[in-house]
């Protein structure tokens, strides 16, 4: 498989996700949605990564190595890259609270609707700038 094929497949995980988050929202799993949010803006971005040639890492948060591959990607999509590599951040914070939470924060307690909102929005935001990478660079779709 080569690494764009293996983008693509990244992405179409990722596209799926976002499906999920919407329903994970609209019954009222917050916690859910922050965590599933996290893998699809993972995918995401590594799906960019490979796009443009950069082999990702095997951790979760590649948002600082976006950043230094921007001049990769079409001039006109870099500006957004900021806010995506602190999307992943802040999501990245959250992983595993999100899903195991600790002793003293219970996950589906803790996290309201404002958190899914939050990371619904920051997950189809980061999904709809890899799309639109991926319609700008020349190759096979």
């Amino acid at each position: 498989m080569t690494s764009p094929d293996l983008a693509r497949s990244y992405l179409a995980k990722a596209q799926l996700r976002l499906e999920v988050l919407a329903f994970l929202l609209e019954r009222g799993g917050y916690s859910d949605v922050v965590r599933e949010a996290q893998e699809l803006v993972e995918l995401a971005l590594k799906a960019l990564l490979r796009l443009v040639g950069v082999e990702p890492p095997h951790h979760h948060d590649v948002g600082g190595l976006l950043l230094e591959h921007g001049g990769r990607l079409p001039a006109d999509l870099r500006e957004r890259l900021p806010r995506a590599a602190e999307i992943s951040k802040s999501l990245r914070r959250e992983r595993e609270l999100a899903f195991y939470g600790d002793i003293d924060f219970i996950p589906t307690e803790e996290y309201t609707e404002a958190h899914g909102r939050a990371a619904y929005d920051g997950a189809a935001f980061v999904l709809a700038l890899v799309q639109a990478v991926m319609r700008q660079l020349p190759g096979p779709r």
